[in-house]
Formats: C-alpha cells, structure tokens, sequence
C-alpha cells in the first residue's frame, strides 16, 4: 500500500504539543538581523567593550522582568527553565568573554564580534548528532541575537504582547522571550521552520496547552500575516490556505481528538490497570527539576527517568555538591510515597556540552561509540563521586534511585557501584544522612547489555530500557540522519527479541524493568511489551501520560500476551505494526497512535 501523496499547501514537520488548531497566522520576523563589521579606534576599544556589558545586564534585566510579569500576571507556572537559560547564556563568564576576547583581537564592534562567536558555535554544533543538545544551539542563537538586537537598536525591537485577536504564530524561530510576553487566549498555536521536540516554543506550546509543529523549514517564507492556517500538532502538520476540502477533514480530526483528549483528562489520575487486573506504573521523563511542577497535573506516578545534564551545560565550571544536592533534593520531596530514578550524567561523544570551557570533550570521528555516559565518568572519578554524593544525601529526603546510562559489561557497572560505595563511606564518616539501602540500575541500551543481562540483572536492582539507542545501537543506523531514516524500525523482529530477553532476564532475576525511550509511549508498542512478561512499569515525556493510562486500561495482558508472542513469531516489521495495529483496533483513538520519531532517550 503507497502512501498518501502530501500536497503542495501541506508542510510536514516535528509534533511538538498534541492538539489541532484552525486559524490565522501571524508571521513574526525576528530570524534576520543586519550585522555590519565596523572597525573601533584602539583609544574607544574599552567604551565599545564596556557599552557591550552594558547592553547585556541589560537583556538579563530584561529577561528576569519579563519571567515576573508573567506570572504574575497569568497566575500560571511557567516553566522557568525557559528563562533561565537565556540568563545563564547572558551571565555565562565564557561567554562574554569569548565576545570580549575577539572585539580585542579584531578591534570591531560587539554586534560583530557576537557574530563571529555564533559562527563559532554553529560550526561546533553541526558535528552534534543528540537532538536535545541541538536544539539548545537554538537557545544560543536565541539570547545573543537579543543581544545583537539590543546593541542595534537599544532594546528588543518590539514584543507579541499586543496582539489584539486569537492568532497561529508563524515563525522562523521563536525564542522564550518572544512566547512568554504572549496574552493568554491571544495565541492558537506555533508554527515554527527549526528546532526539534526539545526546543523551547514546544515546551511552552505544551504548558500552554496548544499545539506547536516544529522543523518546518521554510513555512514562515511562504506565509502572510492574516493567510488561513491549520495545524495538526498529532501528525506534525501545517496546512496553508487550505481548502474547502481540508478544512472539512481537519475539522473533523479536531472533534475526534478534542473529544478523546477531554474525556482522557478527566480520567488521568485513574491508576493504568489492565482489564484483567494488572497494575502498570506510568512514570515521568523530565529534564529537570523544573519539570517537576506538571507531574501531578499529568497523572503521572514518580520520575521515571531524571536526566541531570541541564546541570552541567551553560556554565563556566562544575557544579559543586551542594548546588547538585538542592535541585535531587526537590525532586526527591516531590515524589512523596512514590519514587524518582536520577541517571547518572549520561554527557559526552555526541553530547557535547556548550558554553562549558571547564569541560575538556573534544569531538571525536565517531562520538556514537565514543568518550561518553559512564564512560565519561569514570574517566573523571572525582567529578562522577561529586555526582554520586549529591545524589545519596538527597536520599535522606524522598525515595530516590541511581541510574547509570549505557552499561555494555559487568566491568562498568562493578566501577561505578565501587565509587558508590566510596561515597557512601565518606559520608557516613562526615555523619551525613543518607539512604544506604538506596537502589541502583542501569540503562539497557546496548546489544551487548541486552545479551548480557542475566548477568547484569545479579548485580543491580532494576533494569531501564532506553530503546532509542538500543535501536540505533542493534539496526546499526544513526537516528538523526535522514537519509537512512527508513531504517528506524521499533519493530524489527530483532528489536523485539532483544526486549523479550531482557525482560525475561529481569524477572528471572527478580528484578524490576520499565521502558523510558519512545517506545513507551506509543499503544503499538506497548501491547506488545507488556505481553513479555513482567514489564510493569513504563516511563515517557508527561503530555503523553493520560493517554496511554487510558489505553492500557483499555487492554488485558491476556490479549497482549497472545500479541507478544505472536509478533515475535514473525520476520517482518511492517507486518509486526499492522497485525498489532489490526488487534488493537479503535483502543487507539484518533490521535494516540503516531508514527514516532526517535529522540531523546
């Protein structure tokens, strides 16, 4: 069977917040800025530098009024993680000196010297294939063009706050500022031409509750202020000046989802039980601690999946214990009777971290395979037992678990636990509270720690499937190249076999085993995972929570079982997909299934 033809008014992008929306478009332009190279006077050097400073204390003047007005005024908790990146990037020691650094050099004007350095990180950043770390290029971008702009034309050049009718925004890029000063009920959606599911217009799009389709590419060139629009945030597209006959059908895509959505919300605190009784645990991924605010808001029942890179990125050295030990420690309060899992920093290879001059992480030829996760840190052993520390003594305050990401041998997890316990001693000595029976896994994510998790499952207390590198891992692909694409494929028959044994593995271990990549989100997936055997519990990104709680309890084990094993019988991945696809039927609603991109972990 072909697939449909895409027309030529349809832009097919990222989804980046569920929902569908119809609407018109307000096309905002802040992508370009005119940057001309001026030479400066050695004797008016130090003004120039100084006007730089100036003009940055500014934008984070700007920024940290921008963040209080807003929530004062919505009375909403926006996420702060939004402003306090471009802040950080603004107060970012390296940062302004690198800028400091080529206006001495070069002897010319900030704007210019901002534009060298962007270039910079442009360059540095095309080498990144981690789609999170990517997308914080964005947030680069971002804060420095505000910067440009202020030093230009003595402020930020306009805001959204004025907006005097509902609206589709419609641009080529949309940073935290921009998408913060909006009046509620004033903006429909986001259409945006870059950026992947991470970046910041999605984020916002989500706490706002309104769809956002991203990596458009060249969208906001085709459009006009005032041009009808729709966005279908399930599918990841924009139509512009539809027709009639899209109208209809979008029209109808939007009844059926806000209907589903309506009626999955009022159930999302309703525990996953299967209808022939079993209990799933549907944890959360998050970020940061920052995140922690939509858990409850969600359905969500703890922190699956923790990830503490935001930590160590934008700074200018490490972070210490006690900055590490507060933010675990909110997390660890937050869960209450429930629990949180912290993975250990899982930076390096393509994780490059940006803005950190302390970090000595050159880029290697194949980062993939590379310096990276706990690798890297047992490279660093004093860095890794800071971690490790701060981690512990936040135990004392809420049921917390140690992950380490890409274990590959026994060796590696037997190091890391040997530094836990390091830890462990020192602070017993120091008489600091902490969890000594505290839990530590690992992240199954490799061929290699699938094949071996008998072994692994007697040395650790749970297992967490990261299945987006698993696959990259198994199927040999990079999972952000396009050109192979194709050959992402969850439901490769040795995909399949891979889960089946870990699971297995672990329940014979009797160890518990949850899934946090992509996989666990998507009802395709699950019926099929939650039929290999003692898999109960499944980790994803909080929007998609009330969702699959609603499908599984829509589903028996029973019937995910005959699934399982049927699907494990057959050689094909397409026809994997369908025949769940057929079993399951309408449990999956309009809009729950969607073919899902790889990213994140």
């Amino acid at each position: 069977m072909s697939e449909p033809e895409i027309e030529d008014n349809v832009f097919v992008g990222i989804p980046a917040s569920t929902g569908i929306i119809i609407g018109k478009a307000y096309v905002l332009d802040r992508h370009m800025i005119c940057v001309l190279e001026q030479s400066v006077p050695e004797d008016e050097l130090d003004a120039e530098i100084e006007r730089f400073y100036e003009a940055a204390e500014s934008c984070r003047s700007e920024i940290r009024e921008i963040a209080d007005r807003s929530r004062s005024e919505s009375g909403e908790d926006i996420p702060s993680l939004v402003f306090d990146t471009h802040f950080q990037i603004l107060n970012d020691p390296s940062v302004l000196s690198d800028v400091k650094n080529i206006m001495v050099e070069r002897r010319c004007n900030a704007e210019w010297a901002i534009k060298v350095l962007l270039e910079k990180y442009q360059t540095s950043f095309s080498k990144i294939k981690d789609q999170y770390f990517r997308d914080r290029l964005l947030d680069i971008e971002q804060a420095l063009t505000r910067l440009q702009r202020h030093l230009i034309q003595g402020g930020d050049g306009g805001t959204l706050d004025d907006l005097t009718e509902p609206v589709i925004i419609v641009s080529h890029d949309l940073s935290p500022a921009d998408t913060i000063q909006l009046t509620p009920g004033k903006v429909m959606g986001f259409a945006i031409d870059v950026g992947g599911k991470t970046a910041h217009a999605g984020i916002i799009a989500s706490s706002m509750d309104i769809p956002a389709v991203v990596g458009l590419k060249t969208l906001s060139l085709n459009t006009r202020s005032g041009d009808a629009l729709i966005i279908d945030g399930n599918a990841g597209e924009v139509v512009l000046r539809p027709t009639t006959a899209q109208f209809v059908k979008y029209n109808k895509r939007r009844q059926k989802h806000l209907y589903y959505d309506q009626a999955v919300h009022a159930k999302k605190h309703l525990e996953a039980v299967t209808t022939d009784g079993v209990k799933v645990k549907v944890l959360a991924n998050i970020e940061s601690s920052q995140d922690l605010a939509h858990l409850a808001e969600h359905g969500a029942e703890g922190v699956g999946l923790y990830r503490t890179e935001y930590l160590f990125i934008h700074r200018s050295k490490w972070p210490g214990e006690e900055e590490q030990f507060e933010d675990y420690r909110k997390v660890a309060e937050a869960v209450k009777s429930n629990w949180a899992i912290i993975r250990t920093l899982d930076m390096g290879g393509d994780k490059l971290p940006t803005g950190s001059d302390y970090m000595d992480m050159a880029a290697e030829p194949n980062p993939a395979l590379g310096l990276r996760a706990i690798r890297f840190c047992l490279s660093e052993p004093a860095v890794f037992k800071t971690q490790l520390r701060a981690i512990l003594r936040a135990s004392a305050f809420g049921n917390l678990k140690i992950m380490y990401p890409l274990i590959t041998a026994p060796e590696e997890l037997i190091a890391a636990n040997a530094l836990l316990e390091e830890a462990k001693g020192e602070l017993a000595g120091e008489g600091i509270a902490y969890n000594p029976a505290i839990e530590t896994g690992i992240m199954i994510e490799t061929p290699s720690s699938a094949l071996f998790a008998g072994h692994l499952a007697k040395l650790c207390s749970f297992f967490s499937i990261g299945t987006n590198d698993l696959i990259q891992y198994t199927l040999a692909i990079d999972r952000m190249n396009e050109k192979v694409a194709y050959l992402y494929q969850p439901f490769s028959p040795a995909i399949l076999k891979l889960l089946s044994q870990t699971i297995m593995e672990a329940e014979k271990a009797g160890i518990s085993v949850s899934v946090c990549g992509k996989m666990a989100d998507d009802p395709v997936s699950v019926a099929i995972l939650l039929g290999m055997g003692g898999l109960r519990e499944l980790s994803m990104d909080v929007h998609s929570i009330p969702r699959l709680k609603q499908f599984i309890r829509s589903i028996s084990v029973k019937d995910a079982r005959a699934i399982a094993e049927r699907a494990l019988e057959m050689t094909d991945a397409e026809e994997i997909k369908s025949f769940v696809m057929k079993h399951i039927g309408d449990k999956t609603r309009e809009g729950l299934t969607a073919e899902f991109a790889p990213d994140g972990d």
